[in-house]
């Protein structure tokens, strides 16, 4: 086991590895974004992997830019979800290992779990890989695979990855052997844009249902239903009409511009009323 570990995330998904890793390993320190304005009125809101070292009395570092500048009193850092390429210079001072939640070489990038939902995968996983220049190219250290069950959403997904993660991250790192990806079946995770949120109820219903399950319960899926504009964040698909059914989908939680979330049920009556 190395005798400095040190992590580097960001994200929610990076947050619950670095709980679960903390409990198992030494962490000597988290490698984080800085604060950034958020919500409103625009405050100072730190990453969620910072309010978890915070709470656990690891030493966070939170640097404006990533170089060479950084002082890493490690022998390996942990790279999940920080959201930044990581400078050569620094690849080569310490083993770094990606925590990536898909069965790469399918779906490198940056929206694993939504790209894999939306496209109807029946399974993804997660891959630990040695970082490299290249996009999640790195060599793989191990993989483990689950189902995506049709009721799953991304937030179901990201959960069962960062439980799964965790044990192969601490079964790899006494002594990491390497296999090489494979060049065959490469596909690529582009980040969630402006127009992959936008519901057409129009389009088949399995279609609607990824794309509604792949952005819950953290971005959310633009649809109009009854000449207003709302999110959707849970829906179902439906044999025949219930409360707010569109295309035989029954919008279970919504929310309309501007306002909270809220049941169909409640939505319709505000329609009505």
């Amino acid at each position: 086991m190395p005798d400095r570990v040190a992590v580097a995330a960001t994200a929610p998904f990076g947050a619950e590895i670095l709980e679960r890793l903390a409990a198992q390993l030494d962490i000597s320190c988290l490698i984080t974004r800085p604060d950034r304005p958020a919500g409103r009125g625009q405050k100072p809101r730190p990453p969620a992997a910072k309010l978890v070292a915070e709470r656990l009395g690891i030493h966070v570092l939170q640097p404006e830019k990533l170089d060479s500048s950084l002082e890493l009193d490690a022998d390996t850092v942990v790279l999940c979800a920080y959201g930044v390429l990581i400078p050569e210079p620094l690849l080569e001072r310490a083993l770094w290992l990606n925590v990536h939640p898909s069965l790469l070489p399918r779906w490198r990038g940056a929206a694993p779990v939504e790209r894999a939902i939306m496209a109807g995968d029946s399974e993804t996983g997660v891959t630990i890989h040695r970082t490299v220049k290249e996009l999640d190219a790195g060599p793989i250290a191990a993989q483990a695979a689950f189902p995506i069950e049709p009721e799953d959403d991304a937030g179901a997904v990201y959960a069962q990855a960062a439980a799964l993660a965790a044990g192969l991250v601490v079964n790899v790192m006494p002594s990491p052997a390497f296999r090489a990806q494979s060049e065959e079946g490469v596909s690529y995770a582009h980040k969630i844009a402006a127009e992959d949120r936008e519901l057409d109820l129009s389009r088949p219903r399995e279609e609607i249902m990824n794309r509604i399950r792949a952005l819950s319960p953290h971005i959310g899926a633009w649809g109009e239903v009854g000449g207003r504009r709302l999110l959707v964040w849970r829906a179902r698909p439906v044999q025949a009409d219930s409360v707010l059914v569109v295309n035989k989908i029954e919008l279970l939680v919504v929310q309309p511009e501007g306002r909270r979330r809220m049941s169909g049920e409640e939505f319709l009556r505000g329609l009505r009323a």
